[in-house]
């Protein structure tokens, strides 16, 4: 029977053991994690996905936190409401962290900010420039102006108000395009702390409960000393991002396109073909994702039609200079729904339309070329050869035996005279001039004249011949 003693040293060892085997699992669950987002881009259906995602990711895989890294310049603005809605939804607080230094929260990057349970930026860093503006870029007019303003102001005002910040600032932040450096806005209570680092922000955050007007989004934080999770936007999704820019949009439909034309004017080669029907399915990708302007699509497909018909119509190059000017204007009215910050580079539309008018140009040219050379097939191409006259009227041309007369409608005279076929008529009948002598074959020595002329020749030569056979006298007398 075990003593009171025995048992309670049992006790002990059990609590012990059971002390050594929990404590490091619990020192482990006592560590919060934080989810950190790096967000340097513009705001767009790309960024905007991977932003969501991740705060999805945090929620689900048990994070205490998502910190939202930021440096924007701005961007669209549905894909903004698409984040700061993320944002307000999360189960765990969202931190807005407007960093490194040098970095800003500028346009939509402000609701992104103000939708924040905690909004803190680094020391040299600033937030604002929120006025909406057209899509070119340039101030709106009129009652849309006044329509499109308010409804920014209040729906920033909003976000301020909800966290309890300063609500005077965000009119002037849409109204006047205010911008404010990190330490001015820690002042007005735009922001809620300033921190160098994102391990100082946690640290400052540590007991601090985030406030809400109906208390739903009222955390209180024990970030301190937390394990900081770092993700990037992975390489598809810079790959897609890098798509959507405007200047490669641009550019690829001006190679599809190309290489589709190309295919057209001289099938079969395959490879101008293949890289022309990606070149334009990723093009329509960028163009599925972006606002676009009808009007900047209708002057670019006019501009590729300008093109592909310039070597069928002679127009002396007014197809040609139709088309730059259509694709200059339609690159640059392409993407005016999206605002500013997806605008075509000017100078990188000059240098694709002077690349595209070059090779046009080139392709005109080597077109006319072809055009004024003369022809190497048909029967007309045989005017000019030399033939020899063989017998019952027949000319000896190119290998061949052809049927044939002078072009003076005399018949052909002796056999072997060389003659020039000066034409080809009905039946495959060839006219033809002697290439020596007058130009017409009567005039030619009859073969009775040369018969004689040589039969005077024979004599002749047989006459030397019987005087060189006569013994010389020699004189036999010596001096």
């Amino acid at each position: 029977m075990k003593t009171p003693s025995k048992r309670a040293f049992l006790a002990l060892l059990a609590g012990v053991a059971a002390f050594l085997v929990l404590a490091p699992g619990a020192a482990a669950k006592s560590t919060p994690r934080v989810l950190a987002i790096d967000f340097d881009n513009d705001v767009n259906p790309v960024t905007a996905n991977y932003v969501t995602d991740q705060i999805d990711r945090a929620n689900k895989d048990g994070y205490a936190a998502v910190a939202i890294v930021l440096d924007t310049p701005g961007g669209l603005s549905d894909s903004m409401r698409k984040i700061y809605k993320k944002e307000l939804t999360s189960k765990i607080p969202v931190l807005v962290y407007v960093s490194p230094n040098g970095a800003r929260a500028a346009s939509a990057g402000v609701w992104i900010s103000e939708a924040a349970d905690v909004l803190a930026m680094a020391p040299s860093t600033n937030i604002g420039s929120s006025t909406p503006i057209n899509e070119g870029g340039s101030n709106i007019g009129s009652d849309l102006r006044r329509k499109i303003i308010n409804d920014a102001a209040a729906s920033l005002t909003s976000l301020a108000r909800y966290h309890e910040r300063n609500t005077t600032w965000p009119q002037l932040a849409v109204r006047k395009a205010s911008n404010l450096p990190a330490y001015v806005a820690k002042q007005k209570n735009v922001i809620d702390f300033i921190a160098p680092s994102l391990p100082a922000l946690l640290q400052k955050t540590d007991g601090y409960r985030t406030k809400s007007t109906d208390g739903q989004r009222s955390f209180l934080l024990h970030l301190e000393g937390a394990q900081i999770d770092t993700v990037h936007m992975s390489l598809w999704q810079q790959i897609l991002d890098t798509l959507i820019d405007p200047n490669i949009i641009v550019l690829l439909l001006s190679v599809g396109t190309l290489g589709i034309i190309v295919e057209l004017w001289a099938p079969g080669h395959i490879f101008p073909g293949t890289v022309g029907a990606i070149s334009l399915i990723l093009a329509l990708f960028g163009l599925s994702v972006l606002p676009i302007s009808w009007a900047g699509i209708l002057l670019m497909i006019l501009a590729f039609a300008f093109f592909a018909a310039e070597p069928f119509v002679m127009s002396h190059g007014a197809l040609t200079a139709a088309a730059i000017v259509s694709f200059i204007f339609g690159a640059l009215l392409l993407f005016e729904p999206a605002g500013s910050a997806y605008q075509v580079s000017l100078p990188a539309v000059l240098a694709i339309a002077a690349v595209l008018g070059a090779l046009l140009f080139f392709v005109v040219v080597k077109v006319v070329q072809v055009r004024r050379r003369p022809a190497t097939v048909g029967m007309h191409t045989i005017v000019g050869e030399h033939g020899v006259v063989r017998r019952d009227g027949y000319v000896f041309v190119r290998g061949e035996l052809w049927r044939a007369h002078g072009d003076d409608g005399m018949p052909l005279l002796w056999p072997g005279q060389e003659v020039e076929v000066t034409g080809v008529e009905e039946g495959l009948t060839l006219s033809v001039r002697p290439v020596t002598g007058d130009d017409r074959l009567g005039s030619v020595n009859r073969p009775s004249e040369r018969t004689a002329d040589d039969s005077r020749t024979r004599r002749s030569r047989r006459s030397r011949d019987r005087r060189s056979d006569l013994p010389v006298r020699r004189d036999q007398s010596r001096p």
